[in-house]
């Protein structure tokens, strides 16, 4: 996180981000494979890289959107389009969200601040229990996903998913679980018990409430 090459914007999110306790949350070591879904601006895939390492290997996966929509208003800048990434260990592509698919023997996928957004009419009707089985399949055993996003008040489901740009982290658990995959822990390093779930993320300066979850693939 302290590597002199990132952007000043990268510097300016590290704070409410907290990359260094988040991805040591997820386990990411030297050597692993990791599938960033949904990467934005390269935020995590600039990090990602560099932890993995030259034995490792980062692939950047897009879902291509089925209408093309303008960045949401208030969006911060660079959500939307990516900066250089010095890294030669990154692969990066995009697949359509009704034949997903990752590349095989992943030790993680992770998704942050963006699983929300499939349930959303810029990607169509997305078949979430195929897509998180998609998911399932490229993992190793005993891989993990990791899905960052930003809290929905409890019991709301999809509802907000469009408007506020949140979604309720028991539908979360609910799609993931049925694709297959066990909750194996959940971490409060991103909670903000004073957002009452009733503003667009995007007009609280990063200081969503946002959950934070590790699901496994069965060892055997």
């Amino acid at each position: 996180v302290a590597e002199p090459s990132p952007p000043d914007l990268d510097r300016q999110r590290d704070a409410q981000r907290k990359p260094e306790r988040v991805i040591s949350f997820a386990g990411i070591k030297p050597g692993d494979k990791v599938g960033e879904l949904m990467p934005g601006g390269g935020y995590f895939t600039r990090i990602f890289c560099r932890v993995v390492g030259p034995s490792g290997h980062v692939y950047a996966v897009s879902v291509t959107p089925a209408v093309k929509l303008p960045p949401p208003p208030g969006a911060p800048p660079g959500t939307d389009k990516a900066v250089p990434n010095p890294c030669t260990n990154v692969t990066s592509e995009s697949r359509d969200p009704a034949s997903f698919s990752l590349p095989s023997g992943l030790d993680v996928v992770w998704t942050s601040e963006n699983y929300h957004d499939l349930h959303n009419k810029m990607f169509g009707s997305v078949d979430m229990k195929a897509f998180d089985r998609a998911i399932y399949n490229a993992l190793k055993p005993g891989g993990v996903f990791i899905v960052e996003d930003h809290a929905a008040a409890e019991g709301s489901g999809a509802r907000d998913t469009d408007t506020l740009h949140r979604i309720d982290a028991r539908l979360v658990e609910q799609e993931v679980t049925s694709a297959g995959f066990v909750l194996l822990e959940s971490s409060d390093l991103l909670r903000n018990p004073d957002d009452p779930h009733t503003a667009k993320v995007f007009e609280l300066a990063g200081k969503s409430d946002k959950f934070l979850l590790k699901f496994q693939k069965p060892k055997h």
